[in-house]
């Protein structure tokens, strides 16, 4: 039976390589259409947890969707690869000395060629720098000298709503050629409800980079004007509301950094594609200074206090999440630390940090300082009137003081 046929009849086999935040929901929602699907992953602890249908992390809707099936027997995990109709790379692409890691796809990479057979589907979801694809993954799997198909789908879902996003946001599907484009769309059309939209594979994963740098860049911009207001003496919240209500501006939020696994490295990916590059990097080094500045502000706060204890809330990069990679609270808690200020740190969902966590009342007890960085709803419930607050979120109506808002008249 042809690929094309296997698809629709969903009776390919799938093997996602990386079942982390973004592969694992992935295969749930493959498996959910009827497909038999292998997770592959190097951490067997992940494995475990999968194969008791456990996901090893938060997010919603996912705990019953991995229940319905592995009760259906259409979802397995393992840490030894197998045969497979279609592979879908899934794995981290970390920034290391401000490039692109591509060693995780590398492995993959050389994983699926120990088991390529002819006429397989090769689909890279990971983002990664353009012609990556052509220049990494082809000339590793063209060593095998049979047919195979080779295709690029970035995601584009968000962490807390992933299941949603996955199923209802549209695709972008690049192939190496016709044939690999159309066999990747038909793939996606089995779950997605949005619209699929094809182009060419380098094209595709310059999309995705774009797509994450144009937030950086608005993200930047607010953050401009936080610092800009609090010179000014205005405030930056309802400054952004006032001209968001113009029908062609969508300013973002200001904050304490921009975290995450995508927007801190994407638009360096962008840009090191290129020397042309120049409002790019000062974007990322606008987002990148604002827990120094933070810092600078909690310093202003407890002048005068003999080693003064700073409560942190919020671990995590967003809020409602327990996903803490690139988490600006890392980095201020770094600063505060090198200044010898006692520190402690609390977030309702985030079980492992770098640093150590605490529980709510230990947190705030006896603080000098409470710096809300996150604004979990779990805090919408807590009494914040006993506490001196610096709020970096716009969250607290009765902050002593707020990120983005000048003391001037």
């Amino acid at each position: 039976m042809k690929l094309m046929d296997k698809i629709k009849s969903k009776s390919a086999k799938i093997c996602v390589i990386g079942i982390g935040y973004m592969g694992l929901p992935i295969s749930a929602l493959f498996a959910k259409q009827g497909f038999d699907v292998l997770g592959f992953d190097v951490d067997a602890k992940k494995v475990e947890l999968v194969n008791k249908s456990i996901p090893p992390f938060e997010e919603k809707d996912l705990p019953e969707l991995i229940k319905s099936v592995r009760f259906k027997s259409k979802l397995r995990a393992s840490s030894k690869i197998e045969k497979a109709d279609i592979f879908l790379i899934s794995v981290p692409t970390p920034k290391k000395n401000n490039n692109a890691d591509l060693s995780f796809v590398e492995a993959a990479t050389k994983s699926i060629y120990s088991v390529l057979e002819e006429g397989n589907l090769v689909i890279l979801e990971s983002t990664v720098p353009p012609k990556t694809s052509i220049n990494l993954i082809k000339p590793l799997l063209d060593q095998k000298k049979i047919k195979y198909y080779l295709a690029h789908c970035p995601e584009r879902a968000f962490p807390g709503n992933t299941i949603y996003e996955l199923i209802n946001n549209d695709r972008i599907v690049g192939g190496l050629d016709e044939e690999a484009t159309s066999l990747a769309k038909e793939l996606y059309l089995t779950f997605v409800k949005g619209k699929i939209f094809t182009t060419t594979i380098t094209t595709a994963e310059f999309c995705k980079l774009a797509e994450n740098t144009y937030r950086d860049v608005n993200i930047a911009l607010a953050n401009e004007l936080a610092l800009l207001c609090e010179d000014v003496g205005i405030n930056v919240w309802d400054l952004i509301e006032l001209a968001n209500k113009h029908p062609r501006v969508n300013i973002l939020q200001p904050g304490p950094g921009v975290g995450g696994h995508c927007i801190p490295k994407d638009p360096i990916y962008l840009y090191k594609s290129s020397t042309k590059a120049k409002l790019i990097p000062i974007a990322r080094e606008v987002n990148d200074s604002m827990p120094k500045h933070v810092v600078d502000m909690i310093k202003e706060e407890v002048k005068g206090v003999k080693k003064p204890k700073i409560a942190l809330l919020g671990a995590s990069f967003k809020k409602n999440v327990d996903d803490t990679r690139d988490s600006p609270t890392e980095f201020i808690a770094k600063l505060l630390l090198d200044l010898d200020y006692e520190v402690k740190i609390h977030d309702p969902l985030v079980k492992m940090f770098k640093f150590e966590l605490s529980d709510y009342d230990a947190c705030v007890k006896d603080a000098d300082l409470v710096v809300l960085l996150i604004d979990h709803d779990y805090y919408k419930s807590k009494d914040f009137s006993k506490l001196k607050i610096l709020d970096t979120r716009n969250f607290y109506p009765k902050a002593a003081r707020k990120l983005g808002v000048g003391s001037k008249p």
